[in-house]
């Protein structure tokens, strides 16, 4: 008996999950540089990534599973992460007597947190805690074209939509409701490159930062893998001629 009421709870608490994530629109199927076998980073795309998540995304989310020293892989060089880091105080210590210090920060450094506690990230923001990026599009089915989905989806609610203080219609949200405030607008950040300034590009570069910062290892895993496939092909090959050597004087 406990067993059935087990698996009717199951059940209905799927149901209830599949239709809630239900009214939310599939997010758009972009074009990813990354995708397919032969991918790889674009790197332009990258930086301007980077740059979207300092000036708008981490006034709230923090990566910590990322160090400055990290950010050579976009293409800067030494001396940029040294200035990068720079830009930034960390604690430190302690030193000679004890106490704990500021100085700035190092490429060896992490990402500096916006808050020093979950608490304090909970207090700023309504209760609710804004998840860590540093595997945001790992964590997520879909990922690059979600989190870029959530970043374009924002718009006003329907008038049969109901939503309390601090919530936000997004159609690609699961419930359609999301408690983070639309981050991009158009021009709010200017590109040196002459890249066009519209949300659709900032999700886009953003979203690809985000999908490097955790798979950073991504193009590296297909360049193996194309190796591989191109060995066992080679292999295989070999073997045939062998197997057609040993066996050539066989009469049937």
């Amino acid at each position: 008996m406990r067993f059935f009421i087990l698996i009717v709870l199951v059940v209905f608490l799927g149901m209830n999950y599949a239709f809630a994530a239900g009214d939310a629109e599939k997010p758009p199927q972009m074009d990813w540089s990354f995708s397919g076998p032969f991918g790889t980073y674009d790197r332009g795309a990258l930086q301007r990534g980077f740059q979207v998540y300092k000036q708008v995304c981490s006034a709230c989310h923090g990566m910590d599973l990322k160090s400055y020293r990290n950010l050579t892989d976009l293409g800067f060089s030494e001396d940029e992460v040294k200035a990068i880091a720079a830009e930034y105080t960390v604690i430190d210590g302690p030193n000679d007597e004890g106490e704990m210090f500021e100085r700035p920060a190092r490429p060896s450094d992490r990402f500096k947190n916006p808050y020093p506690n979950e608490e304090a990230a909970k207090y700023a923001n309504n209760g609710a805690l804004p998840p860590d990026m540093s595997l945001i599009t790992k964590a997520r089915k879909d990922g690059a074209n979600y989190t870029y989905g959530i970043l374009v989806g924002y718009e006003e609610a329907p008038a049969e939509k109901e939503l309390m203080a601090g919530q936000y219609y997004n159609k690609y949200m699961a419930g359609n409701v999301i408690a983070m405030a639309p981050p991009l607008s158009d021009g709010i950040i200017g590109y040196e490159d002459g890249t066009d300034e519209t949300v659709e590009q900032y999700a886009k570069d953003v979203t690809q930062f985000l999908v490097w910062a955790a798979e950073p290892e991504l193009e590296e895993r297909k360049q193996m893998g194309i190796k591989v496939i191109l060995f066992l092909l080679v292999f295989s090959g070999i073997m045939y001629a062998v197997k057609k050597k040993i066996w050539a004087d066989v009469k049937h």
